[in-house]
Parts: structure tokens; sequence; C-alpha cells
């Protein structure tokens, strides 16, 4: 790992000014999350997710979307951060207490960066400790409405599943949705999403650092191009033994390992 190292805390040494990293369902492996399109033998993409993670599935079999992503969702809220994620958060402070700017763009919906104690967040996806509307102008609902997922009762549904016995908007009745970004939707189809936060954050990077992401979603391309234009250095934290896209260079180590080891090297905290 002395390689990865040295480039990953000499590129932080150098960012005196905005940093911004990118995760995706890789970090969050070692929670214990599978990954969506990862070799692990839990991997969601064995599934045919691109159905089921969709508004359409959604409106034709809400039972059936409810029941997929509560069973999906068990090991989500089981999980606690991994030292990736809280060495991201004493990057955070690091960065920040030397006059710095650091943003946190995760393509992740857990909320194990929260856990963690970053700030700086963004859940570009979504978050699934909330649920809302589906209904368009509702005051739970898109552009800007949504509800803790806690305040559902959702043993009975889980006892005996019906559309009766789903979670219904308070405000018009409705039966309520997953917070997510579907596949079948835009990144501005809610303002949680904070995809012009993320586009102006990355058009002022100095750095931009990648951790645990497959590169496979629109958000990444639309990153590493601003980076090509910009001439942005960009760094990406993988295992495995595949080379990223460029302009990315690779950190082949495991972010759970790499992460803190950078954060010992840096003196952060």
């Amino acid at each position: 790992m002395d390689e990865p190292l040295r480039k990953l805390a000499d590129a932080l040494r150098a960012t005196d000014g905005a940093l911004m990293v990118v995760t995706g369902a890789g970090i969050s492996l070692a929670s214990g999350i599978p990954t969506f399109r990862g070799t692990d033998p839990g991997a969601v993409w064995k599934q045919d997710v691109t159905e089921l993670g969709t508004l359409d599935f959604f409106s034709r079999d809400p039972v059936s979307s409810w029941r997929w992503y509560l069973s999906r969702f068990e090991k989500v809220f089981e999980a606690r951060p991994n030292p990736a994620h809280l060495a991201l958060a004493s990057l955070e402070r690091w960065q920040t207490g030397r006059g710095g700017s650091f943003l946190l763009v995760t393509q992740n919906v857990d909320t194990l960066h929260e856990q963690a104690g970053t700030r700086e967040l963004v859940k570009v996806h979504g978050s699934a400790d909330r649920v809302r509307c589906p209904a368009s102008g509702c005051e739970y609902g898109a552009p800007r409405g949504s509800l803790p997922r806690d305040r559902f009762d959702l043993k009975p549904f889980l006892a005996s599943p019906s559309r009766e016995r789903l979670p219904h908007c308070p405000a018009c009745g409705e039966i309520l949705r997953q917070h997510v970004l579907w596949f079948d939707e835009y990144y501005n189809s809610h303002a949680d999403y904070q995809f012009e936060r993320v586009r102006r954050a990355c058009a002022e990077a100095d750095l931009l650092l990648f951790v645990g992401t497959s590169f496979s979603v629109g958000l990444t391309e639309m990153l590493l191009d601003s980076a090509r234009l910009l001439g942005t250095r960009v760094l990406a934290v993988d295992p495995g033994a595949a080379s990223p896209p460029p302009p990315a260079e690779a950190l082949h180590a495991k972010a759970e390992e790499l992460l803190p080891a950078a954060c010992r090297e840096l003196a952060a905290r």
C-alpha cells in the first residue's frame, strides 16, 4: 500500500482549495452492505434491479416494490460506519481546519457518512431513512417534501403484505414511496439530490477523489467529463485490478485501510 498511500497523501497536501470526494457502494461493503455491480456474493446487480428500482414498477405493484426495498434495507439499517467512513469525516475536519473547502457526494442511500460525522454531504441518490409521496404537488412529495421512515409502523405490512397495510401520505392518502432516485427518474427530480450543487462543486474542485465507485452511472460520467475539461486531478480508490476511466488515476487499495492510513500520515483527526 506504500505507493497508493504516498500518492494520496501528497495529493491531499497539495489541495489547499476545494476537495471533492465521491463515494459509491464499495465503501460500504466493509460495513456489510452488498454492492450493486460488484463481484461480492450479495451484489444487488445480480437481480434485475433496473426493473425493480423504477417508478414504473412501484406504480404497477407497490406491494412488491416495498417488499423488495424492505428486504434490501434490512442490512442498510443494521450497518455501522467502517474505518473508511470515519477517515473521510476526519479528512473533512482536516481540510476545513486549514482553510480549504470540502464536499462529500455519495451515491449510497445508507446513513453511514452521517453516522461517521461528515457534515458537508450530498446524497445524490436519496436516503433510505426517508420516504415521500408520489403525488405531484403534495407537500410531502417532489420537489422538496419527504418524511422520516421511522414515523411509520411497517410491522403490520411485514406480517401480511397488502396495499392497505402500506404507509400512506398523511396529507393526501397516496401510498408512500422510497425517497431514492429510481432508474427512470432524473437527478433534478427532487431538491434533496442537490444536483446543481454537485455540478458547481465539481467545477471548483482542485482534487476529485472517488472511493468505491464502479463509474457506471451518469453522475460519474459527468464528473469525469468536467474534470477532463478543466484539468482537475482525479484519484480513484478501489482494491480491484481494473483501471478506472481517464483521467482518473488508480489507487489499488482497500478504502478501509488506505484512507485511515492517509489520515495518520496527515495527522488528520
